[in-house]
């Protein structure tokens, strides 16, 4: 169906937006924070990442809107895209929360989303690396993957909030923690989304 030896324009958009996510992912989980200040840092560099990643988007779709032919559908490429983009608005927003509520430290359960919201985006930028090379078969252990991770943050999401009410006595914190606890699992969810993206797309086409 492809031709394997030439790079489409698509895939390769698809997959600079995969990257960027990934970068912003890891950025957010590697930066080590002490104070205030941090928080700041972290939320402009953040905010830097999703500007570019809507710019990537508006370049995607001007393609779209330019080309008679796309090598998928172009509904299905433009999803996959918007999909990536919501995990990256996602960290933003976590990291602006995280600022505003000048949570300095955080617990074992966000570490642990975060943990597997960055292998989740690792998943995705292989699987996309694979739609580059028109391996659209191949794809299908990466979605697998993402969506159990999902599972776990769904387990960790739980056991966070439980915990949350039996252990913190301060009702502001237990307010702000569970938000944090609630927006992370929404970009799990978001990941999620992207997984199911990558399986329709298969099923369409492989």
């Amino acid at each position: 169906m492809f031709n394997q030896k030439k790079t489409d324009p698509f895939f390769s958009a698809l997959l600079t937006i995969a990257e960027n996510v990934k970068e912003a992912v890891h950025y957010a989980d590697n930066f080590k924070v002490s104070n205030v200040a941090d928080l700041k840092e972290v939320s402009i560099k953040l905010k830097k990442y999703e500007t570019e990643g809507d710019d990537l988007i508006h370049d995607l779709i001007s393609k779209l809107n330019k080309s008679f032919m796309t090598p998928i559908e172009r509904e299905d490429i433009l999803q996959l895209a918007i999909k990536m983009d919501d995990i990256l608005d996602g960290i933003e927003s976590f990291a602006a929360h995280l600022e505003m509520f000048s949570l300095t430290e955080i617990d074992e359960y966000v570490q642990k989303f975060m943990e597997n919201i960055v292998k989740s985006t690792d998943e995705i930028v292989k699987a996309m690396e694979l739609l580059s090379r028109k391996k659209l078969e191949a794809m299908r252990e990466h979605a697998v993957l993402i969506k159990e991770y999902e599972r776990i943050c769904d387990e960790v999401q739980r056991t966070s909030i439980k915990q949350l009410f039996i252990t913190e006595k301060d009702p502001i914190r237990i307010i702000q923690f569970k938000d944090i606890y609630e927006q992370l699992e929404e970009i799990a969810d978001y990941c999620q989304d992207v997984a199911n993206t990558i399986e329709t797309i298969i099923m369409r086409n492989a």
